[in-house]
């Protein structure tokens, strides 16, 4: 009886283990790619194809509709257009938008831009005084503006009784105005100007095995990648993080992010920020003091290429 329930035992162990090998197998077998081509793709479309002329197998338009059609751990693959970015706001939520241990949920940007701004409406501005414009964005803080998609320089000015100190092409944010100084004789319609309107351009929150490689993600209000909470072992692989009105990267509650090979910088407050209880691990990263500060930790942890920071 004894050698039986050995023998039993025995067998139910290399029962389990099969099972779990098989589940693990699984897991990693039912990972399905979706493409994205902001340019060619239909969010009619299936995704199961990057050929555009595969019908409606072929690519989707939106990263968007490739988040509500994903599974766990699948891979989202963007088509690089250079001239046209992604002009989303995204958000990575739950068991659905998360990977497995042994294969990440996966988002795959082959260098592709997502882009927060939009144009400033010519009948935005008023003129306040001399070559000094103003507009009133409907979002009161946190903001950088461009001109030909190229952040310009914020000027420190604290009250309106400096403004006439700024320089031409500078800008400042007062009391949730923008204001503007143009060239000598020019006014800003004469410029291509943009500004930050979406808020954050990824939001990271209760996702587990995440993978985000080869990302511009530029232009958005506050940040542009957002580890709101229980973010966990999240990993983002060659990003660029420019051009957002808070930060570029912000890590907070109880997230758990690695950032590998980053360039981060033209941020309006900081170009890296954590909070809470999380952990945040850089390395092999360029992160930038030329806007705003490079690291700001108001909470959590954070490593330096292996040193605590």
């Amino acid at each position: 009886n004894g050698m039986n329930r050995f023998h039993k035992a025995l067998i139910f162990g290399g029962a389990l283990i099969l099972g779990c090998a098989v589940l693990g197998s699984f897991n990693l077998a039912a990972a399905a790619d979706i493409f994205v081509d902001n340019v060619q793709g239909d969010d009619r479309n299936a995704g199961t194809s990057p050929d555009f002329g595969a019908g409606q197998a072929g690519p989707v338009e939106t990263i968007a509709k490739a988040l509500r059609i994903a599974h766990r751990g699948d891979h989202i693959i963007l088509a690089n257009n250079e001239d046209q970015p992604y002009r989303e706001s995204l958000t990575l939520q739950g068991a659905k938008n998360s990977g497995w241990p042994d294969g990440s949920f996966v988002i795959e940007g082959n260098g592709a831009i997502l882009d927060g701004s939009d144009i400033v409406p010519l009948d935005g501005w008023d003129h306040e005084v001399n070559d000094i414009f103003r507009f009133t964005p409907a979002r009161k803080i946190y903001h950088q503006l461009f001109i030909d998609d190229r952040p310009i320089t914020q000027a420190p000015i604290t009250n309106r009784g400096e403004l006439d100190t700024m320089q031409p092409l500078h800008w400042t944010l007062l009391d949730g105005v923008i204001y503007f100084k143009a060239e000598r004789r020019r006014g800003p319609g004469s410029y291509r100007m943009t500004y930050t309107t979406k808020p954050v351009g990824i939001t990271l929150y209760q996702v587990r095995y995440v993978m985000i490689n080869n990302l511009t993600v530029q232009g958005f209000q506050l940040d542009g990648i957002n580890a709101h909470d229980n973010a966990d072992q999240v990993v983002l692989n060659n990003i660029v993080a420019r051009g957002n009105g808070r930060s570029g990267i912000s890590i907070g509650g109880a997230s758990r992010v690695s950032v590998n090979g980053a360039l981060i910088g033209n941020n309006g407050k900081s170009q890296l920020r954590t909070e809470g209880y999380s952990k945040t691990d850089i390395r092999r990263s360029t992160i930038l003091d030329n806007t705003a500060i490079d690291l700001d930790r108001q909470g959590g942890e954070i490593t330096v290429d292996g040193q605590p920071f």
